[in-house]
């Protein structure tokens, strides 16, 4: 279960010696064809990390053939020599394999500043070559994780083809993205330009939904590769539907390792004017401390959720709004209904709903509950 199981696929996870505790800190995954068709999307914070912007010009035509990923530091304001490392990284990748340095994205993660060994990620790169096997997705998604508690992979069998994948992340879970590495691998024929309309599509609805602490990330990076290797050509509107369920299942594992939570929290906004408000309202209450510390303390505090709402540029009747919480409707027309004491917070998944009256479009946020533990590993990150 894993980016090695849709076949024309190799992958491998070692250690470089980024990490001061010795494990598994850089994966490389390769497409060995026979197609290479590749798509990508990009945080959307304007302080992109130097693997982001080499990145952003290789998957401009299409074509990528390798994703080479380290943890252990971020590479992120590094200056010109944190570039030219991410460029020598590429340069040796494509030196093992035999094509160009343009053809393979780069990603990183971890501490922002902080300067990589290029002398390490370079011996690294050997070392994942040598490694490279039919069944190194494990391995691969291993050595891709910083404060992750577990790896995160996930496949979608199709009709003759598959979608295999990876993520990292447990913070800094916001929009565009979240913070996170994914490589995407299907074995179906697709190409550039159907992976880059379906990549969106299901990006768009998963993980641009996820929203843990409203922390933007520098080195969000989503990349599929289509092997080909099946031979089979999906209908676009097949594999849309699969690479969707992929970035949802893989979303979904983010949220659940989110550092420190105690909750996963659905908020789920409904008869709103349209998507756009939806989003926005459940970006609201999803974005509220307080409303994220009242779930911690199991305290079904509805007042929260209208306060947020009030924040928006949403089409709605501060007067006539609907709540409900894990399905028991606190509130009717903007006025307390049922007893918030009916409302158990106990199990770790909770819903919020909320009904703006306005029109008939909807959408679901994900986001946790603010804890002690996510306080306590954030302050102490870097030390």
């Amino acid at each position: 279960m894993s980016v090695t199981t849709p076949a024309g696929f190799l992958a491998s996870g070692v250690a470089a010696g980024l990490k001061s505790t010795g494990a598994e800190d850089l994966a490389l995954v390769v497409n060995t064809g026979p197609t290479w068709d590749s798509a990508s999307v990009f945080t959307a914070n304007r302080c992109k990390a130097n693997p982001v912007l080499w990145s952003q010009e290789v998957v401009k035509d299409g074509v990528v053939r390798a994703v080479v990923l380290n943890s252990g530091g971020a590479n992120c304001y590094t200056g010109a020599e944190g570039f030219q490392t991410t460029h020598a990284v590429a340069e040796k990748v494509a030196e093992k394999l035999g094509i160009g340095a343009i053809d393979v994205v780069v990603c990183s993660t971890g501490l922002i500043g902080l300067t990589n060994s290029r002398s390490d990620l370079l011996a690294g790169v050997e070392a994942a070559y040598s490694a490279l096997a039919a069944d190194g997705g494990d391995a691969a998604a291993t050595a891709i994780m910083t404060t992750d508690s577990v790896s995160k992979q996930a496949v979608v069998e199709g009709a003759g083809w598959s979608i295999g994948g990876m993520a990292k992340g447990a913070g800094m879970l916001a929009p565009q993205l979240a913070t996170m590495l994914v490589v995407i691998t299907t074995d179906a024929v697709v190409p550039a330009a159907d992976l880059d309309t379906a990549l969106r599509a299901a990006t768009r609805v998963s993980f641009d939904r996820l929203d843990s602490d409203g922390c933007m990330s520098t080195n969000d990076t989503v990349t599929v590769m289509a092997s080909g290797a099946s031979g089979i050509t999906p209908p676009l509107e097949e594999f849309t539907w699969a690479l969707t369920q992929m970035c949802t299942d893989l979303a979904m594992q983010l949220l659940k390792d989110a550092e420190g939570a105690d909750h996963e929290i659905a908020i789920t906004v409904l008869n709103a004017a349209d998507e756009d408000d939806a989003v926005e309202v459940g970006r609201s209450i999803a974005r509220s401390n307080l409303f994220k510390a009242a779930i911690f303390g199991k305290d079904p505090n509805w007042g929260r959720v209208l306060a947020s709402l009030g924040t928006t540029q949403a089409a709605f009747d501060p007067a006539d709004l609907d709540v409900a919480m894990n399905g028991v409707w606190v509130c009717r027309n903007s006025t307390p209904h049922e007893d918030p004491a009916g409302v158990d917070l106990e199990p770790r998944e909770v819903t919020v709903t909320v009904d703006l009256k306005s029109g008939d479009a909807r959408a679901t946020v994900w986001t946790n509950d603010l804890t002690h533990a996510y306080v306590h590993e954030n302050s102490a990150y870097s030390s």
